[in-house]
């Protein structure tokens, strides 16, 4: 594995987000990469209706970066993303959504930590911004935090998101496909990871190199939240390792948290909530078994 990365792409997979995409590309416009590498930025539109170009057309002439632009009209995360790779030009790529915005620092701390531990890829923590004053249930519950890790640990696949990744393309190069279409709205990165690793490719974290997720208030909303977990359990099944371990395990938490509802409703309504979303994520996955779907489709 070479140390040096001489050129990156940065991949943001968008939908419908102008303002905060606008947000992200002056992040990255901002970055203190020390003129280390080449730098790109890929705007991948997953909207048909091509609502990003507008954006991306009137940063183009200020940007510090080349900035490639490029639209998957099938509505489904797992193709633009894969979109995003097929017009990244970098020998590394980094992941960013398109509600997030990176400290100054952010590349060159997850460059520079590939390079010293000579891994295949970096993730760094993603912390909630919010730019109204949100309930304070939705702090107290921690709806949003993350787990953290000291810069150099090892993860595993099942903590890896690709809110804040970067990694070698070298390693693409073992996996028939970076993305898998059949995780059509979310549990697509936990896949990709799990598969890299089953190849041999090493992620660790950098806990420095800190991205801001802005969290809006339709997301503060508890609809949002149990609807968001039943996905999330939905999507877990489709991964097949682990899959009858996690049936089972459900299976036991579902009664559990249902009885432990109404005493946690006593002690906090932000501790209600959180156990709320658990349940859920549980339950998603015994109504996937059953072939039960109330969720159609993942709300942004």
């Amino acid at each position: 594995m070479s140390a040096a990365i001489q050129s990156l792409s940065v991949c943001i997979c968008t939908y419908q987000r102008p303002v905060l995409l606008r947000r992200l590309l002056e992040s990255l416009a901002g970055q203190n990469h020390r003129d280390r590498v080449r730098l790109s930025v890929v705007v991948a539109d997953n909207d048909a209706s091509e609502s990003a170009r507008a954006t991306v057309e009137a940063f183009k002439p200020h940007a510090p970066f080349d900035l490639i632009y490029c639209v998957e009209p099938r509505k489904n995360i797992a193709l633009v993303r894969n979109c995003a790779i097929a017009h990244a030009p970098g020998e590394a790529i980094a992941f960013i959504d398109d509600d997030e915005f990176a400290i100054p620092d952010w590349m060159h701390l997850l460059l520079s930590t590939c390079e010293r531990l000579q891994v295949d890829g970096v993730l760094g923590p993603v912390l909630p911004h919010f730019d109204e004053d949100p309930p304070n249930w939705i702090r107290r519950g921690g709806f949003y935090d993350r787990p953290r890790h000291e810069t150099g640990f090892q993860m595993g696949w099942q903590e890896c998101r690709t809110g804040n990744v970067l990694f070698r393309r070298s390693l693409l190069a073992r996996l028939s496909e970076p993305f898998l279409a059949q995780f059509n709205n979310g549990g697509e990165d936990q896949d990709f990871f799990r598969r890299a690793m089953a190849n041999g490719s090493v992620f660790v974290w950098c806990d420095e190199a800190v991205a801001y997720e802005t969290v809006p208030p339709n997301r503060w909303r508890r609809r949002f939240m149990i609807e968001r977990a039943l996905l999330r359990g939905r999507n877990s099944l489709r991964h097949p390792k682990g899959r009858w371990k996690g049936i089972l395990k459900s299976m036991i938490a579902t009664p559990l948290y249902t009885l432990s509802l109404p005493f946690l409703l006593v002690a906090g309504h932000h501790l209600f909530m959180k156990y709320l979303v658990k349940l859920m994520d549980h339950v998603g996955r015994l109504l996937e078994v059953v072939g039960l779907n109330p969720v159609k489709e993942r709300e942004m």
